[in-house]
């Protein structure tokens, strides 16, 4: 087991403890808990890739745009 720091506003600081308390759990335990949780959900997502060019362009084939299209994006109409 490794030693960690965790910083946590007053809010989130006074519910952990009052969550400890009612159920008799040590706060660390508490933690691990949520860390595990954390984990477990984000495992459980499938891996998104991201790429330059490709992917969240709804299904359209990738061009790339013309030296003139691009100084039209970046600089406008003259």
């Amino acid at each position: 087991m490794r030693k960690t720091s965790v910083y946590l506003d007053d809010h989130e600081s006074e519910g952990l403890r009052r969550i400890a308390i009612r159920t008799g759990r040590p706060q660390a335990e508490l933690i691990r808990e949520g860390v595990r949780r954390v984990i477990a959900a984000a495992e459980a997502q499938p891996r998104v890739y991201h790429s330059m060019g490709v992917g969240h362009g709804g299904g359209k084939p990738y061009e790339p745009w013309s030296a003139d299209e691009l100084h039209e994006k970046v600089m406008g109409r003259r």
